[in-house]
């Protein structure tokens, strides 16, 4: 599927998404004609998804973050797709994850303030029809920051 050097490939984009073709043949060591291939089949094979600025939220004006483990009433279709339909209309949820395990969705809320994070709590999303508990965690520090190993 992927080999090395796709591996470095993939290394350059992410240290520099805006690395120029002939940037990444230097550091990879390949032409850019065979490096311009490689990129295109991993973006058609959905190896590579898209491309990205990491921005600083804190630099925003967001520098809180929350993250909010939600347990439904019930685990069935309709209360998932009920619960995932109400939360994609709320800017403050910057990543959701279906679980496995005593909770149903894990969220990252992104906000101003505890007092912003407290009115989406109690504005939003104890609203949202069939959230049987809701607790939140307030991260300290990041500590590690990475992506798979596979590359």
């Amino acid at each position: 599927m992927i080999d090395k050097i796709d591996g470095d490939i993939m290394k350059a984009l992410i240290r520099n998404g805006r690395a120029s073709i002939n940037e990444i043949s230097e550091s990879v060591g390949l032409s850019q004609t065979p490096v311009a291939r490689r990129i295109r089949r991993l973006e058609q094979d959905g190896i590579i998804t898209g491309y990205t600025a990491l921005v600083d939220e804190a630099e925003l004006g967001f520098a809180v973050s929350v993250f909010v483990s939600v347990k439904l009433d019930r685990q069935v279709d309709e209360a998932l797709e009920t619960f995932e339909a109400a939360i994609s209309d709320y800017p403050e949820v910057v990543d959701c994850w279906l679980m496995t395990g005593s909770r149903d969705y894990l969220l990252r809320i992104a906000t101003e303030s505890l007092k912003t994070f407290e009115v989406f709590l109690v504005g939003k999303l104890t609203k949202v029809h069939g959230v049987a508990s809701i607790e939140s965690s307030i991260p300290l520090r990041r500590v590690k920051s990475g992506l798979s190993r596979a590359i």
